[in-house]
């Protein structure tokens, strides 16, 4: 399997073993990774999942270009919404996501970042959307997630050239969290470790709060925000949350 999903405590890791074609996603891994996802998502005891690249030269470099030739007009289209659909998976999932981006992100494999909650990254990531030099444009996502994350104009930029963005650009301009000095995946599980000890539905509601901001109006934002904040009143860890507090000790949830 080029996808491998592994446990450790509460914590889920899928990885992408493809190292000795940079991790490049084909279809069948494509697939692989939703099928990787949906596992998570039915997994109990799960509070985050980690996203990594097996080697240390690409987390991913993209997608399988030999596969993309000579197709038909509908392959094409069922090829990104294929992706699409896939990493949407991750927007809909129960936990945050965390991609941990070692080396090379390039293409589908930027857009695989875009669709985690988080992302960390080594100093030798190397972000980009570099369709454009192929007669292309991103179609798994870029276009939508890299202006919302980043805003319209910088994300305009670096997709019409096709450049690079390393490490320390992408912390400046908040396409990723962290840049990590050291061990990638004990820096992601510590990462993992600042949010996992919260309220598991408190955390979801948070995550669906802050997606809608970047797809509706402020008014309807905001009906959105005091719907969820209203239905995190009626949780047992709302009461336990606000009693801890009061009476100045930790709280204990217990996703309920």
């Amino acid at each position: 399997m080029n996808v491998e999903l592994s446990r450790e405590d509460d914590i889920a890791i899928l990885t992408l073993n493809r190292p000795e074609a940079l991790n490049a996603l084909s279809f069948d891994i494509l697939k692989q990774i939703g099928d990787a996802i949906d596992e998570v998502d039915a997994m109990q005891g799960v509070r985050a999942l980690l996203i990594t690249g097996a080697g240390d030269k690409a987390f991913c470099a993209g997608a399988d270009i030999k596969e993309l030739r000579n197709r038909k007009l509908t392959e094409q289209k069922r090829g990104a919404e294929l992706g699409q659909a896939v990493f949407a998976k991750l927007d809909r999932l129960k936990v945050a996501s965390v991609a941990l981006v070692n080396g090379y992100a390039f293409g589908g494999g930027s857009e695989l970042a875009l669709a985690c909650s988080f992302r960390l990254a080594s100093p030798n990531a190397v972000f980009g959307l570099p369709e454009v030099k192929l007669g292309l444009i991103p179609g798994y996502g870029g276009t939508q997630r890299l202006p919302r994350l980043i805003g319209e104009s910088r994300a305009l930029e670096i997709i019409m050239t096709g450049r690079n963005v390393k490490a320390e650009e992408a912390e400046r301009i908040g396409l990723v969290n962290q840049v990590v000095e050291g061990d990638l995946m004990a820096a992601g599980k510590e990462f993992a470790a600042r949010f996992t000890r919260y309220s598991l539905p408190v955390l979801e509601f948070a995550r669906r709060a802050v997606q809608r901001a970047g797809d509706t109006t402020l008014y309807e934002g905001l009906q959105v925000e005091a719907d969820l904040s209203t239905l995190a009143y009626r949780l047992n860890d709302a009461e336990e949350g606000m009693a801890a507090f009061e009476e100045k000790r930790k709280a204990e949830f217990k996703d309920e």
